[in-house]
């Protein structure tokens, strides 16, 4: 069709549309500021509800992709400019493209668990993300601690940096509570004689199969879920981790001993997104997300015609909705181009 559409971000979304998008016969070039594409999938063990493979499912996204497609990898875009009816597009290489339309697929960034001190990140050994648990997965490794030794007892927190007014985080991550419990059923099937406990300020079971795989974990796994906000961890001479937490159900506070505790990190806007809005002259929602023209109706469209969102750049997203919200991105920008 002879118009030409650069993709900013070659995570799940950012692959997903540029495909759609080849495949609708434009031409398509998807820029990715590291050197491969993948973004957060790249390392995650295993995707809820059904267990799959991440590495698998990022493989068959990638076969999506056809070789019309230019990937322009290792460019971080320094410059985005809107000229008469087409935007020039800049990396920090020097590299430069001219494009009739633009797609913002630069996803999200893990919140960082150190800014919340009372739980330990980063100050005691075993303390670790949710992120951290998964790549422990996927090395194949024994499930150990710091000292080498397998946790009798593992705790996991939810909602750390969403729901949050102290780190001016709003907004629900909508993976974390689902997350846990996949990553809960994970560490009994590894280790079967450990206990395992979840805190939790509300569990949102929303997507398909969630409220299955949840139950599955308390009545197959006997997995604990408590409700209550940890309060504090500290570590004592063997390097076990004590949390403070109050049992809001119960109505009584609760100090518990864990060989691991682990962090269910949030979604936030990534930093090049933010930089992206400020030279396009976007807005974003109080959360800091991109604000989409109408985030029922048009959920792919920002108010400059001829840039367009996909992914979790404009909000949290499972890499289910996230492959969805492409597929659309890619419809949304081929009925602005054929007009």
């Amino acid at each position: 069709m002879g118009k030409h559409v650069v993709v900013i971000g070659a995570g799940p979304a950012g692959l997903e549309t540029s495909a759609s998008l080849a495949n609708l016969g434009f031409t398509v070039t998807l820029v990715e500021k590291e050197a491969s594409t993948g973004g957060h999938l790249k390392k995650w063990h295993a995707l809820f509800p059904a267990m799959i493979s991440g590495p698998n499912a990022l493989e068959t996204i990638r076969k999506g992709l056809n070789e019309t497609i230019k990937i322009q990898a290792s460019t971080k875009i320094t410059s985005l400019e809107a000229v008469n009816d087409y935007f020039t597009v800049t990396g920090h290489n020097g590299w430069q493209v001219k494009a009739d339309a633009i797609v913002l697929a630069t996803g999200f960034q893990l919140f960082d668990a150190r800014r919340k001190e009372e739980y330990g990140y980063g100050i005691y050994e075993n303390v670790i993300t949710s992120a951290d648990l998964e790549e422990l997965f996927a090395s194949g490794n024994p499930l150990l601690n710091r000292q080498g030794i397998k946790p009798e007892r593992i705790g996991f927190v939810d909602c750390v940096g969403s729901r949050d007014e102290k780190v001016n985080n709003l907004h629900c991550s909508k993976v974390c509570c689902v997350t846990a419990v996949k990553q809960a059923i994970e560490v009994k099937q590894l280790l079967p004689d450990a206990e395992v406990f979840c805190f939790y300020m509300d569990l949102r079971m929303f997507g398909r199969h969630y409220e299955e795989l949840y139950k599955e974990a308390q009545e197959k796994y006997n997995i604990q879920f408590i409700r209550g906000r940890l309060s504090e961890s500290t570590e004592d001479q063997d390097g076990n981790i004590v949390v403070k937490v109050e049992d809001t159900l119960m109505g009584k506070p609760l100090r518990i001993k864990t060989g691991l505790l682990v962090l269910m990190v949030g979604m936030e806007p990534a930093a090049k997104t933010k930089n992206l809005l400020r030279q396009l002259g976007l807005k974003e929602v109080p959360d800091g997300f991109i604000q989409p023209v109408d985030e029922v109706l048009l959920s792919n469209c920002t108010e400059i015609p001829g840039v367009f969102v996909a992914g979790a750049c404009s909000g949290p997203k499972s890499i289910a909705d996230t492959l969805a919200d492409a597929r659309s991105a890619a419809l949304a920008v081929a009925g602005f181009l054929k007009k």
